[in-house]
């Protein structure tokens, strides 16, 4: 009955674009008296942000002082900063003798960045990771992977190297280096170093024309081609995992940001969960897509315990909504309905809540036509009731200015503290309310009209009585007088045509 009974916040003032932008170096005085009574600064129209401070009435100004944007804005966030920890410290819960103690942080399942932190243990088909050599070598990190790419070279250098080395040592190559007559398998190579350099020559293709081999050395021709063929391969396989692993799209992601908080307010007289998202590269993401996640451990009704239940939460699947056009930063939106799960969530739940969000926005690269995927995930003390986003757009000559600097700026707005279903019920009620009253008084015309023949009724036995009646609205009866009848051939009406 309370829900009845209560007035709905009306919706701000809509909030205008600057048409003009100021430079850099102006500054924004400060609201005058009457604004600093209510609470409320103006519109700013560097930024086009709107700027709000607490609602308890504060000491008027005696003369106007010029501050800059970031400086109000720094005393806004510091004093909603310290409200904020007052009431964490009067909220906290107690402990067995009667302590306070601080609440335990919950263990995020995706990171702010987008890494996930879950890690694999006691896995016994490591095998498995043989079978896609390729793969696990571009996951492996940049510092294994450089080691990988060295050693590969180099252990082929190696290996081929020590066995023309062994080929000299066993033909008498070494033992004949001055004999002009003696025809060794490989010319100028007296040792081991110069084995090895013969078979960097090789393999990499320099041909430098010092050391070369010859046609008396069928065994050398055969690892001359063995080793050919076999650096191709070295080469195809090292080269290609360095250029997948620098074009990773997952580096992409690193552009693509999304809001440090949440928040939860009325859009269209409706609760809605919203959250930003935006690009900072010129470039563009095609087929952008999003989706979220709720993460929250749950017990079904046999008694299962669900560890990190994953729910769908809609952010506009339906209507096409979760395609975005990523050009500018966008407020994503879900509306709190009949099938979301936060329903049954007030203000107060909300506090006490233990869940995480996991957004996540896919989409091709324009530049490589690879898939990105960028994530991140809000827990329920980074979701805020009762804040919208600050505009950060404004018109520019001949283009539109987007300020990064308000990306992450929220404001406070007057949002019922009750859940969306009881929202929903008080909306019903109050329609309820106003259906039954029209209707109750579509029942009361009927009265009405019987009221009116009953006036019809006895003006008509008026008549009777030889005075006439007038009905406003209705057309009079014609009567006969009973003294005068029919005189020569005209009947008299009504007492007063006959005075006429």
């Amino acid at each position: 009955m309370a829900l009845e009974n209560s007035v709905f916040p009306s919706r701000p003032d809509s909030l205008s674009l600057p048409v003009e932008g100021k430079g850099e170096g102006e500054e924004v005085q400060v609201a005058t008296e009457a604004t600093a009574s209510t609470g409320v600064f103006n519109l700013s129209e560097e930024l086009g942000h709107v700027v709000t401070t607490e609602t308890a009435p504060s000491p008027p100004a005696s003369a106007s002082v010029n501050r800059s944007f970031a400086s109000k804005l720094a005393e806004r966030e510091a004093t909603a900063n310290q409200h904020r920890k007052k009431t964490q410290g009067a909220e906290k819960e107690r402990g067995r003798f009667g302590w306070a103690r601080a609440r335990r942080k919950r263990q995020r399942y995706v990171e702010k960045n987008g890494r996930c932190n879950v890690q694999h243990g006691n896995m016994r088909e490591t095998y498995r990771y043989l079978t896609d050599i390729f793969t696990t070598l571009v996951d492996l990190n940049w510092r294994c992977s450089l080691f990988v790419f060295v050693m590969a070279y180099a252990v082929t250098w190696l290996f081929f190297g020590a066995i023309w080395y062994l080929i000299a040592y066993c033909r008498g190559d070494l033992d004949h280096l001055g004999d002009e007559d003696w025809t060794p398998c490989v010319n100028n190579v007296n040792g081991f170093i110069s084995a090895f350099l013969f078979s960097i020559e090789t393999e990499t293709t320099i041909g430098y024309g010092h050391r070369v081999i010859t046609d008396q050395c069928p065994v050398g021709t055969m690892l001359l081609l063995l080793q050919a063929i076999l650096g191709s391969m070295v080469n195809a396989f090292m080269v290609g995992c360095m250029f997948v692993k620098i074009s990773q799209p997952n580096k992409r992601a690193e552009t693509l940001v999304f809001s440090k908080h949440a928040v939860i307010s009325l859009r269209d007289d409706k609760l809605c969960l919203m959250f930003r998202v935006g690009d900072l590269r010129s470039s563009h993401i095609v087929g952008a897509n999003m989706r979220a996640k709720l993460i929250k451990s749950k017990q079904t009704q046999e008694g299962e315990f669900i560890p990190l239940d994953q729910t769908d939460i809609s952010v506009g699947f339906e209507t096409g909504d979760d395609r975005l056009f990523l050009v500018s930063p966008l407020v994503i939106s879900h509306e709190i309905d009949a099938r979301s799960a936060f329903w049954d969530m007030s203000q107060a739940q909300l506090e006490k809540e233990d869940f995480e969000i996991v957004v996540i926005l896919e989409g091709m690269v324009e530049a490589t036509g690879m898939t990105c995927q960028a994530r991140s995930s809000y827990l329920a003390e980074e979701v805020l009731w009762g804040h919208r986003f600050s505009p950060m757009m404004c018109l520019a000559e001949g283009f539109f200015d987007v300020d990064y600097g308000a990306f992450h700026h929220t404001f406070e707005v007057d949002t019922p503290s009750c859940s969306a279903r009881e929202l929903s019920l008080a909306a019903a009620r109050l329609d309820a309310h106003l259906y039954w009253s029209i209707s109750s008084r579509l029942d009361e015309e009927p009265t009405l009209a019987s009221q009116a023949t009953k006036q019809l009724d006895s003006g008509s036995a008026n008549s009777k009585g030889g005075e006439p009646t007038f009905i406003v609205g209705e057309m009079t009866d014609i009567q006969e007088q009973p003294g005068l009848g029919e005189l020569n051939g005209s009947v008299t009406t009504d007492q007063s045509e006959t005075e006429a």
